[in-house]
């Protein structure tokens, strides 16, 4: 179906970005064979690195014409194999592409490259007093760029949305080679199909995102962070749709269970407080002034305490606060390093369901024999839970994983849920997207992707099975 990468389609490439510019030796290619997907990887046959859109554009309509696939590439931060060469040909790397080319205060805009680190965006614009919410637990590794491909969240989703709440324009190279401008610097905007909102999360299947403009926010001027432990996850849950239902709405209500935290404990060769209690909760209050965050803080706190809370530990300094949250920093580097191989799921249920979600997950590792650890994000409904091989045999793995795999989604379905949050679809989870969303659903997206890509070249063998 494919033509492979001919030296010839090379020295082509070469000629577009220059011979610095395009890997094909073993040792610059490895780094771009996976993503942060334990024990996925694939080959790519060359590596290129543009240094503008219309390099982009040149690269896409050359592969086009000898029909060599294209995987889009970030900073490699995914966990659902997105960013895997998994049909070889070209890794489009987007890394050079990192500039922020203007922060806009009048209209609260920001237009950046696709290469630029989420957390240096964040820190750019909150110098001037400005604020881009969205918050993936990789933001000092991860491109924006692939935070547009994976429709990102992160822990401020509860108050502030994800990353596609905060998208008002996209330049794209679509497959042809067409660069196309979508929406801009808009609070309306109803001039036909919401195309911006159809790349947003369309994982590099649909073309590639070359500089986008993002909206901004007044940067909160107060902050309170709590850490409040629970005898049992079911408190903890009526805890977080208690404080919804009284209309505070914090910025940020992470959970942890007890095993999580302890895996974080022995990582981070220290105690953590509190951390054999059942669960913990860890919520963030920010606004723009002092006292109405304080206020929301005592009835926050008061709602925990009434639902049978251990504690509620305060903090309002930068470094107590990173007392708090440090064991939920290291969660994936201390799983990574209590079992190498693991596969994190990202499961989303409706708040409610949250506990009944985890009760199933135990009942699934005990049944199967896997251990499944859970953590995530309480407000919106999203829980990681993260299958652990420790030293299980490959083949009692492989076949175990299947499983938990494929009754941790259905029980997400059985409760009003969906199979991700906010990883992807990727190479991973494309056998159970009919199961997500039904076949009719998955007709009306192959065949755009068909009408945009009808080559099949631009991130093939992901999220279509």
């Amino acid at each position: 179906m494919y033509t492979r990468v001919s030296a010839d389609i090379a020295e082509r490439l070469a000629a577009i970005v220059g011979q610095d510019h395009v890997y094909t030796d073993k040792e610059r290619l490895t780094p771009y064979t996976h993503d942060e997907t334990p024990g996925l990887a694939a080959w790519p046959e060359v590596v290129v690195r543009p240094g503008s859109t219309e390099e982009v554009a040149a690269i896409v309509r050359l592969a086009a014409a000898e029909r060599v696939p294209i995987t889009p590439r970030g900073a490699g931060q995914g966990l659902s194999g997105g960013a895997v060469p998994t049909a070889g040909g070209i890794v489009l790397s987007l890394e050079r592409m990192n500039r922020i080319v203007e922060i806009d205060h009048a209209n609260l805009m920001v237009t950046v490259e696709p290469g630029v680190i989420t957390g240096d965006l964040h820190r750019a614009v909150e110098a001037e007093g400005l604020f881009y919410p969205p918050d993936p637990a990789s933001l000092d590794s991860c491109l924006l760029g692939g935070n547009i491909a994976e429709g990102a969240g992160g822990p401020r989703a509860v108050k502030y949305g994800t990353t596609k709440d905060f998208v008002a324009g996209l330049e794209v190279v679509f497959p042809s080679g067409e660069i196309v401008r979508l929406g801009g610097k808009l609070v309306k905007n109803v001039a036909g199909y919401n195309l911006v909102q159809l790349i947003v999360g369309s994982e590099g299947t649909l073309g590639i995102v070359t500089r986008m403009t993002l909206r901004l926010l007044p940067l909160p001027q107060a902050q309170v962070d709590l850490l409040v432990p629970f005898e049992d996850f079911q408190h903890a849950a009526d805890t977080v749709s208690d404080i919804i239902a009284k209309c505070i709405v914090p910025t940020t209500i992470e959970f942890m269970e007890r095993e999580v935290v302890k895996a974080s404990e022995r990582l981070l060769n220290k105690e953590v407080p509190f951390s054999d209690a059942a669960a913990i909760l860890l919520i963030q209050l920010t606004g723009r002034r002092q006292e109405e965050v304080e206020a929301d803080m005592e009835e926050v706190g008061d709602v925990c305490l009434d639902h049978g809370a251990l504690d509620v530990l305060v903090a309002q300094d930068r470094p107590t606060r990173d007392r708090l949250w440090e064991a939920r920093r290291v969660i994936i580097e201390a799983l990574n390093h209590a079992s190498p191989i693991n596969r994190t799921e990202d499961v989303s249920v409706p708040r409610a369901e949250i506990p009944a979600l985890l009760r199933g997950v135990h009942e699934i590792a005990e049944r199967i024999g896997v251990q499944m650890l859970s953590f995530g994000h309480a407000g919106d409904g999203n829980v990681h839970v993260n299958l652990m091989r420790y030293d299980l045999p490959d083949d009692v793995w492989q076949e175990r994983l299947v499983a938990a795999q494929r009754d941790l989604y259905r029980l997400a379905l059985s409760l009003g849920g969906t199979i991700t949050g906010e990883h992807g679809i990727g190479a991973t989870r494309r056998g159970y997207l009919s199961e997500a969303i039904g076949a009719e659903a998955v007709a009306i997206m192959r065949a755009i992707k068909d009408a945009v890509d009808p080559l099949g070249i631009m991130n093939p063998e992901k999220v279509f099975a």
